[in-house]
Parts: C-alpha cells; sequence; structure tokens
C-alpha cells in the first residue's frame, strides 16, 4: 500500500435485523506516537481531510523519541480520549528498560529517562490521566473497545498469530462489535468470533524490513486507522501518510536527546 493510499480491503459486520443504525459514524484510530511530533502532524493533517466524529489515541505518546513534551501538549490540545500505554506507565515511575544493560537496551533506556525529564508536572499530571480503557459508541447496540495491549494489560502482545484460545483470555467477554489496540507497531485486521480485532499501526515508530539490507527501518510513513459504521455496517481502512523524513531527523538532532544520530539512523537509507 502506498503511502496516502487506503486499504484495498474492509471488514463488514451487518446491523441486526430491525436494526436501525446511525449513518456516517467515523472514528479515527492512531497509536505509538512515541515523541514523533513530525508524524503526528502528518496524521492529523490527514484526518483534517477525512473528518472523522470522533478521535482515540491509544497510548505510548512521548517516550523513544524526540520530541515528547511536544506531542504531550499536541495531543493534550486535540482534547481526544487517550488510553494509558506501556511507555506512558513507564514515564511516571521507574522505567521498565534495564539502563545498565548494553547495546540498544541501554540507549533506549537513557533517550526514555531523558523523555521523563522533559515533561513539566503538568505534562505528566495529563499522562496519569490517560485511562486503562476507552469505550466508544458506535450505532445503538455497537461500540469499540480500545486499550493499547489488551483490554486487562498495556504490556500484553495481540499479533495476527496468537491462537483463539489466548484471545478469549486477552479479550474478556465485553459485549463490543471491534477492539482496537496498539502497542505492537504491526497494522493488524482479524477476527474473534463475532468481533473484529484491529491494530491500527504506529505513528512515531513504524517498523518495516528494509528490502536492500533485511534490516529493520522506519520507513518515511506514519500508520492510523479509520472505523466507520454507516448502515453497511463495520468497515476498516487503513492508512499510511508520508512523513518528510528530513524534518524528522532534524528535529531529533536539534533536540538535546541522548543518541539522536542513532536514532535518527532508522528513519534514513530506507529502500
Amino acid at each position: 500500500m502506498k503511502p496516502g493510499e487506503r486499504a484495498t480491503g474492509t471488514a463488514r459486520d451487518r446491523p441486526s435485523p430491525g436494526q436501525k443504525a446511525e449513518t456516517g459514524v467515523r472514528v479515527g484510530v492512531f497509536s505509538d506516537i512515541h515523541g514523533n511530533l513530525v508524524a503526528l502532524e502528518a496524521v492529523l493533517a490527514d484526518l483534517e481531510r477525512v473528518q472523522p466524529d470522533w478521535l482515540v489515541c491509544l497510548g505510548d505518546v512521548a517516550a523513544t523519541g524526540p520530541q515528547p513534551r511536544e506531542s504531550v501538549r499536541r495531543l493534550r490540545a486535540l482534547g481526544c480520549p487517550v488510553v494509558m500505554g506501556n511507555a506512558d506507565a513507564a514515564l511516571l515511575g521507574p522505567s521498565h528498560r534495564n539502563a545498565a544493560g548494553e547495546g540498544d537496551a541501554a540507549r533506549f533506556a537513557e533517550i526514555d529517562a531523558w523523555c521523563a525529564a522533559q515533561l513539566t508536572a503538568d505534562d505528566l499530571g495529563f499522562v496519569r490521566r490517560f485511562a486503562a480503557r476507552q469505550t466508544l459508541p458506535l450505532a445503538p447496540g455497537h461500540a469499540l473497545l480500545c486499550y493499547h495491549g489488551s483490554p486487562r494489560s498495556y504490556d500484553d502482545v495481540i499479533v495476527a498469530t496468537t491462537p483463539d484460545e489466548d484471545l478469549d483470555a486477552l479479550l474478556g467477554d465485553a459485549e463490543v462489535t471491534a477492539l482496537a489496540g496498539g502497542h505492537t507497531h504491526a497494522p493488524m485486521l482479524r477476527r474473534h468470533g463475532e468481533r473484529l480485532v484491529l491494530n491500527p499501526g504506529s505513528v512515531g515508530l513504524p517498523y518495516e524490513v528494509s528490502r536492500s539490507d533485511g534490516r529493520i527501518r522506519n520507513p518515511p510513513w506514519a500508520e492510523y486507522a479509520v472505523v466507520a459504521w454507516s448502515d453497511a455496517g463495520l468497515q476498516v481502512a487503513f492508512r499510511r501518510v508520508p512523513v518528510e523524513v528530513a524534518a524528522v531527523t532534524r528535529a531529533a538532532l536539534d533536540s538535546g536527546m541522548p543518541h539522536a544520530a542513532w536514532w535518527a539512523g532508522g528513519w534514513t537509507g530506507w529502500q
């Protein structure tokens, strides 16, 4: 899928017989900004064109990127519901990462400590108010349940290959039409019983494998999804929005963030 394109496929759930559905209810779902305001602004500009009725952020707002304070304040000004991610929780207390480790783990730990130090008490108070879960109405009898990892924990991992029996425990028995979570940075749509389970991907740290050398890099786009309800049922469209890599790397190198050149290197040389 090219940047800015809609996914070619959609998934639909028909309303129950005799049910009068609300028409045109659309929710913009985005996640894992990770302190990348450049990517967040690209997504918000695209959402201005899409014009959803609701916005919801699935967490991991400020850590692991060069613009933590700016990202928190932009999201706060936006005023949309936000759920708590594992990286958000780590900003509020001792990091889950091992600063005494080596290599990438140590670098990420130092970056995250720097990100936490950039936030004021007001910023942290905003993060502290993130909810564990958010439920948004789609139509009478239909709702979207939002979380970070799973409804039970922001640390849980749900992917396309997670066994159905594991999903039973991870998702619980919430009577909703669809569930949306982030955390893995991997766009996903699958059915579990009568419910749809989706992941919109990542705004600020998307991952792809480079065709040239097989390395995992950050491709030049931001990812999100639109969940839409109409008389035709439920549709999910995944979107990729072009991101100006030069602006991302410039933001990193000008930020004072530790290991900025190393972090920015993930965005360069993509092919």
